[in-house]
Parts: structure tokens; C-alpha cells; sequence
């Protein structure tokens, strides 16, 4: 018979290995080695019982010291001592010592089909959260506003008190698992007999049974009902920025707390200005005149006009900037980006005698021969 295989190597660990450290190997190779991912496989068989072995003695504080001291001589060549021929006798005691958390272990890989999921449904649960849109003016983003906002939601139902029996009447406890909300099964397998724990078939694991349900919610405990809140959105807000409302979302299980609500915002359009992260942007139409001789020009801005002198020579498509006269920051209502405008000037389409005599005086001061075309480009037949 050839020698056993150091127990400590069996679960990938270092000698002298923690208590988390022995746990963690045993859980990454048991879920390698287990009959279910290797089904028919001989040598992962072998290999599993092996790993099962060295993880009881090395779960057991005093098996553990012993075998640190005498290795596998300590335990006369078996340190199982559960007897593997005569079957595993369920994963949640059988093994003895060390081994009352194996449900907790092998259910996180295996689907819970050692009891895992069913002590996790009769735990608290959270509430889901829920997810809306509102929409908003331009304006309302720049400013803050309040708005309600009006959803449905599930409830408690008011006429059972969330138990979900009539009125007058009261769940009772399964009997088939004796409102644990699990119920133990025996099978047959390759190594023995098997034991396991499930969600109970008959409460669904809830560890109770409502013979007669509620009129009013039909035993569900819960309703679905509008429900309104006043939703305080910030100044600064963009665009797809969303806002949490802490506790506002469905409703706990089992004492669990309620879910968020989640409200996403959509801002509309300006018909002037566009925004660009915390700057607004817009054109100011000026004219020739202006942007020759320079002038004090207008200019809007969301909480009113601003005077803006505009300099002699102003080019087409020149930006200028006013600076703290864009969004208010979100996180910070004192912190404004900019507002940045661009100069159009603009050409006028049509000039009477008086004010084409002027230009082709000003032509001629300038030195330009300018031939007068008698209709506008678009006008040509």
C-alpha cells in the first residue's frame, strides 16, 4: 500500500496552516474534486474522499495537534474514524468533529443541495430597489426644484398585517418540516447512504402554510398601491444623474429592510443655450457694424442680462467667456462653470441706395475694386 499523502497538501495549504486558510483549501478542492462536477470519475472519487479526510482531522484542533506531531501514525493509517465504507451519513454531522459547518461549505458551490438555500430563505432580505425616470425643464436643472413623483409599489396588506391569512385566522407551522422550512432526505449513492437538506416541497421553505388566505391580498401579505413622494432635486443636476431615496423601494422579507428608489433624471432642451458639463454655450448675433466699431452689447444669461463690451475688429466666430455664469456644481452650489458665447455677425441681405453708396464709399477709402453683382447668388436663374 503506497504511503498517504500529507493532509495538509491533500488541501493545498502550508504546514501550520490557520483555521480560515485549512477552510479555504478545503472548499477550492473539494469543489474541484466532487462527485457531482466528476461524475463516474474514479479518481476524483478517491481523490475526494482523501480530501474530506484530511480536512477532518485538520478542522479538529486536536486532531490537528496530534497530527502534527505524529502524522498519520497518530490515527492507526484511518483518521476518518466515520467509516467510509458504511457511507458518508450526511454532510451535516456524519463526519463528526470539525464538520458542522460542511452545509455552509458545500452549498456556496454546489446549489445548496445540502441545506444552504433553504437557511437562506427563511433569512431577512432586503428589499429590491426600484428604478423611475423623471423629466425636467433646462431651467428647473439650473435652479433646483421639488417635484412628487407617483409609482406603484408593493405594500404591506393593512387587512392581514403582512401574514397573508384571513382575518380572524392565523398561518400555521408546516408539518412537514416543523416550520424549519427545510426537510431532510435520504439517498442511496456511491458512497453510502446520503443525507441532505432541501427547501421544504411542501411550505416552499417559508415554515409556514396559510390554509386561508387573506381576501384582500389573496395571501401574498402584500398590495400594489400608488404611491406618492416628494422628490428634492439639486441645482447643477445633468442629464442621466440619478438620485437615491434610501428606504423608498420595495419592501423587505422576513424583517428585512425595504430596497432604495432610484430616480434618474432627463433634462430637457434649451432653445438658446446648450449645456456642456458645468458651461453653458450660446450665439450672440451681432452686426457688422458692431463688430467693426466694437459696441456694448447684451448678452442672457439664466438669471438675466449681462452687459458685454465687445471690442473693435470682433471676427467672425470669436468666443468670449463670462466667467461664473454657467451651472452651479451638483456637489458644491457655490462652484459655476462659465458661460461662452460666439460672436455671429451677421450680413444683411438686403441694403437700400443710401447704404450701398456707403459701402462702395468705404470700398474706395480701403482701396477696393469691388464688382457689384445686381442679384444675390440664390436668386440667379
Amino acid at each position: 500500500m503506497s504511503a498517504k499523502t500529507d493532509y495538509y497538501e491533500q488541501l493545498g495549504v502550508p504546514k501550520g496552516a490557520s483555521d480560515d486558510e485549512i477552510k479555504k483549501g478545503f472548499r477550492k478542492m473539494a469543489k474541484q474534486y466532487h462527485p457531482d462536477a466528476n461524475p463516474n470519475d474514479k479518481v476524483a472519487e478517491e481523490k475526494f474522499k482523501e480530501i474530506n479526510e484530511a480536512y477532518e482531522v485538520l478542522s479538529d484542533p486536536k486532531k490537528k495537534a496530534t497530527y502534527d506531531q505524529y502524522g498519520h501514525a497518530a490515527f492507526g493509517g484511518n483518521a476518518g474514524q466515520s467509516g467510509y465504507g458504511g457511507g458518508f451519513g450526511g454532510f451535516g454531522g456524519g463526519f463528526g468533529g470539525g464538520f458542522g459547518d460542511m452545509d455552509d461549505i458545500l452549498s456556496s458551490f454546489f446549489g445548496g443541495g445540502f441545506g444552504g438555500n433553504a437557511r437562506r430563505r427563511n433569512a431577512p432580505r432586503r428589499g429590491a430597489n426600484l428604478q423611475t425616470h423623471i423629466s425636467i425643464s433646462f431651467e428647473d436643472a439650473y435652479f433646483g426644484i421639488k417635484k412628487e413623483i407617483t409609482l406603484p409599489m408593493m405594500e404591506l396588506c393593512e387587512t392581514c398585517d403582512g401574514t397573508g391569512a384571513k382575518e380572524g385566522t392565523h398561518p400555521e407551522s408546516c408539518r412537514q418540516c416543523n416550520g424549519s422550512g427545510q426537510e431532510r432526505v435520504e439517498q442511496q449513492t456511491m458512497f453510502g447512504t446520503m443525507a441532505s437538506v432541501r427547501t421544504c416541497s411542501v411550505c416552499r421553505g417559508e415554515g409556514k402554510i396559510v390554509r386561508n388566505p387573506c381576501t384582500t391580498c389573496s395571501g401574498a401579505g402584500r398590495v400594489k398601491r400608488s404611491k406618492t413622494f416628494e422628490v428634492n432635486i439639486p441645482r447643477g443636476i445633468d442629464s442621466g444623474q440619478s438620485i437615491r431615496l434610501g428606504g423608498k423601494g420595495e419592501l423587505g422579507e422576513k424583517g428585512g429592510p425595504p430596497g432604495d428608489l432610484l430616480i434618474t433624471v432627463n433634462v430637457s432642451n434649451h432653445s438658446h443655450f446648450e449645456r456642456r458639463g458645468s458651461n453653458i454655450y450660446l450665439e450672440i448675433p451681432v452686426s457688422i457694424v458692431q463688430a467693426a466699431l466694437g459696441d456694448e452689447i447684451t448678452v442672457p444669461t439664466m438669471e438675466g442680462n449681462e452687459k458685454y463690451s465687445l471690442k473693435a475688429g470682433t471676427q467672425p466666430g470669436t468666443t468670449a467667456k463670462l466667467k461664473g455664469k454657467g451651472f452651479p456644481s451638483v456637489k458644491n452650489s457655490k462652484i459655476f462653470g462659465d458661460l461662452v458665447f460666439v460672436v455671429d455677425v451677421k450680413i444683411p441681405a438686403e441694403l437700400n441706395e443710401r447704404q450701398k453708396e456707403l459701402l462702395r464709399e468705404f470700398a474706395k477709402e480701403s482701396g477696393e475694386d469691388v464688382k457689384e453683382t445686381k442679384k444675390g447668388f440664390f436668386k440667379r436663374k
